[in-house]
């Protein structure tokens, strides 16, 4: 079941919730959602906060799977897919993150059984065997610690059940030629100890994109050699992608020796394989109406359609992670193990929750995204670990007062190497592995955080309830770059790691207060009134996948390669409604929060290095959620949203897009490049208007039969946007409808499932995320200038898929 601040949207609300159906809502009506947004249980329209939440159940049959999906169908949310970088743009409410560095956090936190996975590679992670999904907008930090400045998406992953259970589902998605299969097995061991097995994995022999490239001549210019010249043949990357492997495990234990303590270990682990790393990159929008590298030139169109090539075979048998055919790809693996004791003792209740966790990414990357001679070629290989131990007490007395205290020690370590061939540069004469490179590069960051935290609750008359808490973060970062490697033609672009600066050292410090203080009224048991005061800090940091720059004598890179926290405060107002005999649900929120030193990342080309400046924003605005079920057509459920948001930046004198005249506002002298005033602007990805529309029916088959039929749709509005950070009018996005339906049929008690999911059945176009393309575009600030070509992270098209499930 899926609910907006309690109204069941966007996909059908059939599905078994979080909390038994209490028999109101067996006998029609809307069924019971908990929540644990407050790190409580919580029933979802009981609690001062705007969640979302959406049941394992429901996850399966929507095939909510990834980030991506669940953006697809949820109102203000977009997940944008990167090739490198974070890997991703997460942005909520309008708010969000670059995905060009992989040292800046993402402003919408990731949380997987009370931990925090917020780096952008999880992207990369198939979400499945969820017992709940939760999206909580606006600044989280009490809770949910830093990174939080957006939102949060919290997923529960399912515990071993009483009973023994066991389900096997297979899928077929005709779009990409997908084969799926999933199994799970939960069975008591003994009367205290639990263990569920949850395995998934898909073969892709597809895709969702078509690369339409030519052969390309790539001339490489030997350095020792008078810059004598050799020419490489680079062929068209794969034809279809992404040609998807994928593969995921989960084993769970659950030990309940008594009715006061609980312990659970779960241990996972992702394999992800696809065949580009850039997949869906689209040049959508560019001068003229044609690609500006080439030959040949192409159109630029909004379809699901690249240009893409693969590294020269001769040139990957010495390239460090290259397959030995050049071939782009991404190979992503990440392995995981949670463990969770709870205590509880009289009216308290003691909770530790210890998490490791790795990640690896490799990849080979067309890094100019589109086909040219003059091509740029990458390989990655980056590491994260993570350890944390969080630990908090929670009272329940029957008393007015009740608190929460906690603590929290987490280490970090990112480590971080590229190898980058450009402009044709070669040198015969240095090692075998680096005669092709321009430059490579090198980083670590080394992270400690300490966070305590703490909540009281006071029930200040039987129906007023006053809350107020905070969160102290301490945290530190020691991050060390240096390019190992650089071409002899380099010297003056960047600096050699044997020169003063050339090993670059940042040791920061940052310390934070957020509080946070909410008020609900309840005048009768289905209606509810709010107000709440919220602040979040995300982290400072430094720029792992920068470049240090030759192009600014004396000046120590660490002040443009590290930057400042991103904070956040403001308030939201909202009432939450049961009426009509638990028949509908009506909430409706307001909000208006203020953002200083937003991080926004953009490549001053004029020193050929990466920036991270600060803005300042706001994002504002109301949301509407209803959900009908009435008691007269039982199985039947209407829902809808409806979301405006005015997000703008307030301050801000920001980077000019590649090519802006100065007629279009590119007037702002500065040491390097011309400036913009963006103050009173509209951020990217921030659609004033989104919102959905949806029903969903389960009907029985008549004839006394044990099977029955659900089916749904949900249609998704989105108004027109820029995808630009910068008011770039030419990644523009107009307005658009996306559909997802699907039907069902139960049978064998619901035993047996067969059903057919379609999503994004309008076949609509549009993008998550832009990049100014590589190579493309110049003069920016002069009457001369040239607009780059628009890269954008494109969407997948429309897919159908078909499933069979089998319960026992």
């Amino acid at each position: 079941m899926v609910a907006l601040a309690g109204a069941v949207t966007p996909m059908a609300a059939s599905a078994a919730s979080a909390t038994p159906v209490t028999d109101e809502a067996a006998a029609g009506g809307l069924e019971v959602i908990v929540v644990s947004a407050r790190r409580r249980t919580e029933t979802v329209q009981d609690v001062p906060v705007n969640v979302t939440a959406v049941s394992g159940e429901e996850i399966r049959k929507q095939d909510l799977s990834s980030l991506e999906k669940l953006a697809a169908v949820t109102p203000d949310f977009t997940v944008g897919r990167a090739s490198n970088g974070s890997a991703a743009q997460l942005t909520l409410r309008g708010i969000g993150s670059s995905s060009t560095s992989i040292g800046i956090e993402q402003s919408v936190a990731v949380v997987i059984d009370d931990v925090y996975y917020g780096q952008g590679r999880i992207i990369e992670e198939g979400f499945f065997d969820l017992k709940e999904l939760e999206v909580l907008k606006g600044p989280q930090a009490l809770f949910f610690g830093k990174n939080a400045t957006a939102g949060v998406i919290s997923l529960t992953s399912a515990d071993p059940t009483k009973e023994s259970e066991f389900l096997t589902k297979v899928a077929y998605e005709f779009k990409s030629r997908t084969t799926q299969a999933e199994a799970i097995a939960s069975r008591p061991l003994t009367d205290t100890l639990g263990l569920r097995v949850a395995l998934r994995g898909s073969v892709m022999e597809g895709g969702y994109y078509n690369n339409v490239a030519q052969d390309v001549t790539y001339t490489t210019l030997d350095v020792s050699k008078g810059f004598a010249a050799t020419t490489h043949l680079a062929g068209p990357a794969a034809p279809q992608a992404p040609g998807e492997r994928e593969f995921l495990g989960r084993v769970t234990l659950k030990w309940t020796p008594n009715d006061e303590l609980t312990g659970t270990l779960k241990l996972s682990s992702d394999y992800n394989y696809v065949n580009n790393s850039s997949w869906n990159y689209v040049a959508f929008s560019c001068p003229g109406g044609l690609s500006s590298l080439g030959p040949p030139a192409y159109p630029c169109e909004h379809r699901f359609t690249t240009h893409q090539n693969n590294l020269p075979v001769d040139i990957a048998q010495n390239f460090p992670y290259a397959r030995s055919d050049g071939a782009l790809y991404n190979k992503y693996q990440s392995y995981a193990a949670t463990g969770t004791l709870a205590y509880k003792v009289d009216d308290f209740t003691l909770t530790s929750v210890t998490n490791y966790q790795i990640n690896n990414n490799k990849w080979t990357c067309d890094c100019n995204f589109q086909s040219t001679s003059n091509g740029t070629w990458a390989t990655e290989n980056s590491t994260w670990y993570a350890i944390s131990e969080e630990f908090r007490g929670l009272s329940t007395f029957h008393s007015p007062v009740n608190f929460m205290l906690g603590v929290l020690a987490q280490k970090t370590r990112r480590v971080f190497d590229q190898w980058i061939m450009f402009a044709g540069l070669s040198d015969s004469s240095v090692a075998l592995s680096d005669q092709n490179l321009a430059t490579t590069k090198h980083s670590t960051t080394d992270g400690k955080t300490y966070a305590v935290f703490g909540q009281a609750i006071w029930n200040v008359v039987p129906t007023v309830e006053a809350a107020a808490g905070a969160r102290y973060t301490h945290e530190t970062k020691d991050s060390l770059f240096y390019q190992g490697y650089n071409n002899a033609a380099l010297v003056g672009i960047f600096r050699p790691a044997t020169d003063p600066l050339g090993i670059v050292n940042a040791n920061q410090t940052f310390n934070n207060v957020s509080p946070e203080a909410t008020i609900s009224w309840k005048p009768v048991q289905d209606i509810m009134f709010y107000g709440a005061y919220k602040t979040a800090y995300k982290s400072g940091g430094f720029d792992n996948s920068g470049i240090n720059s030759a192009a600014i004598p004396g000046v120590n890179p660490a002040t443009y390669m590290a930057f400042k926290p991103e904070k956040a405060k403001g308030f939201e107002l909202g009432t939450k409604t049961t009426l009509l005999n638990n028949q509908l649900r009506a909430n409706f929120t307001i909000f208006d929060y203020k953002y200083t030193d937003l991080q926004v990342q953009f490549f001053n080309s004029a020193i050929f290095a990466f920036q991270v400046v600060s803005a300042g924003a706001e994002t504002k605005g109301a949301e509407l959620e209803l959900e009908y079920a009435p008691r007269d057509v039982s199985g039947l459920t209407l829902h809808s949203t409806i979301d405006y948001d005015d997000a703008k930046y307030t301050t801000f004198e920001g980077p000019c897009y590649a090519g802006q005249l100065p007629t279009q506002g590119c007037n702002i002298p500065t040491p390097t490049l011309p400036f913009q005033n963006l103050s009173g602007v509209r951020l990217g990805m921030a659609p004033k208007v989104t919102g959905t529309l949806g029903v969903h029916y389960d009907m029985p088959i008549p004839g006394g039969s044990a099977m029955h039929v659900d089916w749904s749709a949900t249609g998704r509005y989105s108004g027109s946007y820029l995808a630009s950070s910068f008011n770039n009018e030419s990644s523009r996005m107009s307005s658009y409808v996306s559909l997802d339906a699907g039907i069902r049929l139960h049978a064998g008690m619901d035993k047996y499932e067969f059903a057919l999911v379609g999503k994004n059945l309008t076949n609509r176009f549009y993008v998550t995320g832009v990049v100014d393309g590589p190579s493309t575009g110049s003069g920016a600030g002069t009457p001369q200038g040239i607009q780059a070509d628009q890269l954008g992270f494109g969407v997948l098209p429309r897919t159908i898929q078909f499933q069979a499930q089998a319960r026992f």
